[in-house]
């Protein structure tokens, strides 16, 4: 009876392992369903000096140029490239870790397609290549973005007539707009050299701030980049002189440090700072916002303002009284 058992229990491990072994060769993926190493007739721990001597020795043999008759150089074409695909996955050394891992492991089913794949859909590219064309893109984008803002402005300005005023009397006061001087030309290149004058003396005499003020190349991310460390050195140097003169020795604010206060104070940007108005920087100077106190006071008051300002605006009263209905979830059937 135990014989019996011992037999059955025998003959089912061996049934396991051939179900195993079947399993264990994917159609599709590496060498289908042969196994690599019995194509180049090496063992599982042949060295890689000997996979390369099996497949030269195979590869003689089986080159179709080998062979005269068309139903035998057929025949030696299949086998070439039967070697030559063992050959390309036992010679790479992560395709043959992964091609090991699928004869130990059979039943992880969908991460040998995973491993098969992954490269051979994924570029073999240097991630530092990748890298590099990728922030030189950006950076391209980024000059081409702000240099156009900046030609917005610029044109927006060229047609204001207070802007284009000033430039023409510029123009007139420093002998640039000569109609004395026209010659054989014609009234369009003659008004084409006007607008190019006037456009010239915007560019030159006009401050444009902000997210429309000329791009330089000191803010593209290649520069910022190479420049990082520069300016976390710079960032350390002035954390530590303003620690020593304001927190240690109590010194008074200069005025780059009280602009510096209320600009933080009024959440803004340093691009944003810029762009403000010289009287309304003033006045923050004026009411000594980088107080703490003079700035809650002077934020509470703006507030109020406009509390006062939206409570007589009729868009806001209709705003008001449509959220008291119920806002967006309310059914309504037409006007009130």
């Amino acid at each position: 009876m135990a014989a019996s058992v011992s037999r059955r229990l025998a003959g089912l491990l061996v049934w396991a392992s051939c179900i195993l072994a079947a399993h264990a060769f994917i159609e599709g993926l590496y060498c289908g369903q042969e196994n690599c190493y019995e194509v180049l007739d090496v063992s599982r721990e042949a060295t890689r000096n000997e996979i390369t001597k099996a497949y030269r020795k195979l590869a003689k043999k089986w080159h179709p140029d080998m062979h005269k008759r068309e139903a035998d150089k057929e025949k030696a074409s299949q086998m070439f490239q039967r070697i030559a695909n063992a050959y390309e996955i036992l010679r790479d050394e992560e395709q043959r870790t992964d091609y090991n891992y699928m004869l130990d492991n059979p039943d992880e089913y969908y991460s040998h397609y995973y491993r098969y794949y992954r490269r051979r859909v994924a570029p073999k590219v240097d991630v530092r290549v990748v890298i590099a064309v990728v922030v030189t893109v950006i950076s391209v984008v980024q000059y081409y973005g702000a240099w156009n803002n900046y030609q917005t402005a610029l044109s927006y300005l060229c047609k204001d007539q207070k802007y284009r005023s000033k430039a023409k009397d510029i123009a007139l006061a420093e002998g640039l707009l000569n109609n004395k001087k026209k010659g054989k030309r014609s009234k369009e290149e003659i008004k084409e050299e006007e607008e190019a004058t006037i456009k010239r003396i915007i560019e030159d005499k006009m401050d444009i701030r902000g997210g429309y003020q000329k791009p330089q190349i000191t803010d593209v991310l290649w520069v910022q980049l190479v420049l990082f460390p520069y300016h976390i050195l710079k960032y350390i140097a002035w954390w530590v002189r303003w620690v020593w003169k304001f927190t240690i020795k109590r010194e008074e604010y200069g005025q780059e440090e009280k602009l510096h206060i209320i600009r933080k104070n009024l959440g803004l940007s340093q691009l944003q700072f810029e762009a403000l108005e010289e009287s309304e920087i003033e006045e923050y100077l004026h009411k000594q916002l980088w107080i703490k106190a003079h700035y809650k006071e002077w934020k509470e008051k703006k507030e109020k303002e406009m509390k006062s300002k939206l409570a007589e605006n009729s868009r806001y009263k209709m705003y008001r009284r449509y959220l008291k209905k119920g806002g967006p979830g309310q059914m309504t059937f037409g006007p009130d």
